[in-house]
């Protein structure tokens, strides 16, 4: 116990710094894990993680101890290895997590979508997704936000086509070639269609859930955008943003639910009453 207190002591307290600037050390390092940890926070990474640090924290801290109780010179010679697998280990674990944080360096952009776009965006989708339900007819449909969703069109067919409830009920129209895939839109245009969205695969997720709605998941993971989901066997109605699934929506409900999820990165703005919408507007 003397030599855990010393060693506590010799970290803590060194003549070589002074005390401010140990505690900038110390936010540094607090910055850094809090950064890490909330990025990876509601993946299957964020739990590992914690135990990992933990683990490594524990596990340094005793040996570092011991080697210096007992004058093991060995067990310190294999410590920098040691640490080096562990490096190399969490780098192939956390790949998933690591290749999203990379996309999200790439690709985050500095234009927020304003609020006067919001609603011109949020009524079409809507609109198209109250008729799509009625219809049981399936849909997925993601909002472009801050973080920006190129490389995906790239991998679907372009259109760069006006965002409209009758283009959107073509696209999923059952038989159409671009069902059964993504639609991306942005800047409030539709940008392409038959968009591979990545599958979600997060602990605890209902294992009951369609692809279509792991897919909304799995992108809401990689990116800030906001994904709708039609069932086409339920016609549920869902919204998935943050690696979270909220389901499910009422049609009269989803213009409001639609407008909220979207502003939530928004500019601030003038202010503006909402256009009321009906039910019959979005079942029609």
């Amino acid at each position: 116990m003397q030599s855990v207190l010393q060693y506590l002591r010799t970290v803590w307290i060194s003549p070589e710094y002074s005390a401010s600037t140990m505690l900038m050390e110390m936010l540094l390092i607090g910055l850094v894990v809090y950064v890490v940890l909330r990025f990876l926070q509601g993946t299957r990474g964020a739990r590992v993680l914690q135990g990992l640090v933990s683990l490594l924290v524990i596990g340094l801290l005793v040996i570092k101890v011991v080697a210096d109780q007992w004058g093991l010179e060995r067990i310190q010679v294999l410590m920098q290895p040691f640490l080096w697998i562990v490096l190399m280990t969490t780098l192939l674990v956390f790949q998933p997590e690591l290749r999203r944080g990379l996309m999200r360096l790439g690709e985050t952009r500095w234009r927020r979508i304003r609020r006067s776009e919001i609603d011109r965006i949020a009524r079409p989708i809507a609109t198209a997704c109250g008729q799509l339900s009625k219809n049981k007819i399936g849909a997925l449909i993601a909002i472009e936000r801050d973080i920006g969703l190129s490389g995906l069109t790239d991998l679907g067919v372009r259109l760069d086509a006006r965002l409209s409830p009758e283009l959107l009920n073509t696209i999923f129209w059952p038989g159409s070639a671009l069902h059964d895939l993504g639609v991306i839109v942005q800047h409030g245009r539709i940008a392409a269609a038959g968009c591979p969205f990545p599958l979600g695969d997060i602990e605890g997720m209902d294992r009951t859930l369609g692809s279509r709605h792991r897919a909304a998941i799995g992108l809401s993971l990689d990116s800030d955008a906001v994904i709708v989901v039609v069932s086409e066997e339920t016609g549920a109605i869902s919204i998935a943003e943050q690696g979270q699934l909220h389901r499910p929506i009422p049609i009269e409900n989803l213009l409001d639910e639609l407008r909220q999820h979207i502003a939530r990165s928004a500019e601030p703005i003038e202010t503006g009453e909402k256009q009321p919408v009906s039910e019959d507007e979005l079942t029609a």
